[in-house]
């Protein structure tokens, strides 16, 4: 790279509108949208789309919502020029979508154009040629009366062949290429001759497309050359307002947002920003962008992840897991911090709220998504990304203090392991530290109540590999079990803390108890209980902190010091 770049690249210059309106301007409907996939898209696929691809594609667009699809370049190839032959002739085209070709500013490729038409119901026809000064120097070698002309009377033959199809409703649309590229004053020039030649009116109105053909500028520059062209053509009110933006800066998006604001009807694009170089204008992230601010976008992208899926196939391309309300990624929160925002938000929402969520600008489920993968488990998470998985997968509820004990489990494995962890990772681990799986109900269970209002309770529990009788007595079933088990065991056991909650509903309903325990006044440990019964779900949990404390003695483990 060059130390000094101003050497050999210049500062595109501002248009200097000073009392532009645009930056107030709040978006409140949605634009007229053209989908230019199998177009603009298909030419920058490194294998273009064959038919069976691309009647897919349309199939694709239709069930979305696009009303105005431009399906090709007919006079570029047979394939093109078939595919649209193929929508007519076989009547593939819903009564409320217009197609819209695209033709350079050449006869026969405009005379091929309209043959491919034949009988199509409504069309849009889309003429254009390069204006700017590159491109008349270097490329076209004219002046600018040349390109005037050139413009003018090849929109001229638009009206001579459309008169002689004179059943198809016809919209004509011209696009001056490239200009983003030029000044103003001739952008406004060309445009105003070519819709002389239309005789653009309210009745019969031809659409003006603005392409920022390579994203030169800032989008606020963009911006106020649409707002100057909106306020200064001549028959304005002939005219749907037209923008095409590009991306090679990466703020293709905010072009086509700003050229909204500043005055443009309608506005071309790509599913997900395919196109030449850096891609088109996303009309998803325009789309959706529109739906988080309440505002309907008049296309419907319930299920994203079926859209994508037909993308990727037509256009042999993937989407990136990061990119905007599509990827894979780009709902899921690793980060510790994130992830207990994010559950403290979902636990305090109630259905009917206006969506308030820390890091998910919206709802998953209204493009389709679940919220399983919202949070996913890896050495930068935290205990709040871990329950949130073990609450939403297992209805496991786990109160703060086991959070941070078992996150240290987690950590631990994560610190080896150095993978994410699934929720039913997560879950096997948990099984596996509090003996879900092993630890036993007291068997034969007799619970007698007392006259002094205490209770005895007799049994036998799996020990260490026998069956011990058991028997105590105290203010309750917990209490009655702890003093059986220091008559049986010799441990010495303190409930510190109790929590139990159901899991599920009906017959199938369990119960989960969790108990903070003191064992031999050396360690502090958490037991977890899972079981039909409300008694023997706690009775377990006891069991499992016990059999924890007693395994973590044998290995020579410290005190284990839960922080509050």
């Amino acid at each position: 790279m060059l130390q000094q770049p101003h050497t050999k690249y210049r500062a595109f210059a501002p248009i200097g509108l000073k009392d532009r309106t645009w930056p107030d301007a709040v978006l409140t409907r949605a634009p007229i949208w053209l989908s230019t996939d199998l177009r603009d898209g298909n030419q920058a696929l490194v294998e273009p789309m064959d038919i069976a691809r691309k009647m897919r594609m349309f199939e694709q667009l239709v069930a979305i919502g696009f009303k105005e699809i431009e399906v090709g370049f007919p006079s570029a190839s047979q394939v093109e020029f078939d595919f649209v032959r193929k929508l007519i002739e076989e009547d593939r085209i819903p009564d409320d979508v217009t197609i819209q070709v695209l033709t350079q500013a050449r006869e026969p490729l405009i005379a091929r154009t309209f043959e491919s038409l034949q009988g199509a119901p409504r069309a849009i026809v889309h003429l254009y040629n390069a204006v700017a000064p590159i491109m008349r120097t270097v490329v076209l070698g004219m002046d600018e009366d040349e390109i005037v002309a050139l413009a003018t009377s090849h929109a001229a033959m638009f009206n001579d062949l459309a008169a002689r199809q004179r059943h198809t409703c016809w919209t004509f649309q011209y696009s001056p290429e490239m200009f983003s590229g030029t000044d103003l004053a001739f952008s406004k020039r060309v445009v105003d001759a070519v819709t002389a030649v239309w005789n653009a009116s309210p009745e019969r109105k031809c659409i003006i497309n603005l392409p920022s053909t390579v994203e030169h500028s800032t989008p606020n520059i963009f911006a106020d050359m649409i707002e100057w062209m909106h306020r200064h053509l001549a028959r304005r009110d002939g005219i749907v307002l037209s923008v095409h933006p590009h991306n090679d800066r990466g703020t293709g998006t905010a072009a086509g947002e700003f050229a909204l604001m500043a005055g443009a009807d309608r506005i071309e694009g790509c599913l997900f920003g395919n196109g030449e170089r850096t891609g088109n204008l996303d009309l998803v992230n325009v789309a959706l962008n529109l739906y988080t601010q309440g505002v309907s976008p008049e296309l419907d992208f319930s299920h994203i992840d079926d859209i994508r899926a037909t993308v990727e196939h037509c256009n042999q391309m993937a989407v990136h897991p990061r990119h905007p309300y599509a990827g894979d990624l780009v709902y899921t929160s690793f980060s510790g911090s994130h992830q207990d925002a994010i559950k403290k938000a979902f636990a305090a929402r109630r259905e009917g709220d206006v969506w308030d969520m820390p890091y998910l600008p919206i709802d998953p489920k209204d493009v389709g998504r679940s919220y399983e993968a919202v949070i996913r488990v890896n050495s930068q998470s935290g205990k709040g990304g871990m329950a949130y998985l073990l609450e939403s997968e297992y209805g496991i509820e786990m109160p703060r203090r086991l959070q941070i004990e078992f996150m240290q489990v987690v950590q631990g494995v994560m610190d080896v392991a150095g993978t994410e962890l699934s929720a039913a990772n997560i879950y096997a681990l948990f099984e596996r530290e509090y003996g879900l799986a092993t630890v036993q109900a007291l068997s034969n269970r007799v619970l007698e109540a007392q006259a002094d209002a205490s209770v005895l309770l007799r049994g036998q529990l799996h020990w260490e590999g026998a069956l011990v009788d058991m028997q105590g007595q105290g203010n309750g079933p917990i209490d009655a079990f702890i003093q059986a088990l220091q008559e049986a065991t010799g441990h010495r056991v303190r409930v510190i803390d109790y929590h139990q909650h159901a899991i599920g509903a009906g017959a199938d309903a369990k119960a989960a108890a969790y108990l903070e325990l003191r064992v031999d006044e050396a360690q502090t440990l958490f037991g977890v209980g899972l079981d039909a019964d409300v008694i023997s779900a706690a009775l377990k949990a006891i069991v499992s902190g016990l059999e924890r404390a007693t395994a973590q003695g044998r290995q020579g483990a410290q005190c284990t010091v839960v922080p509050a």
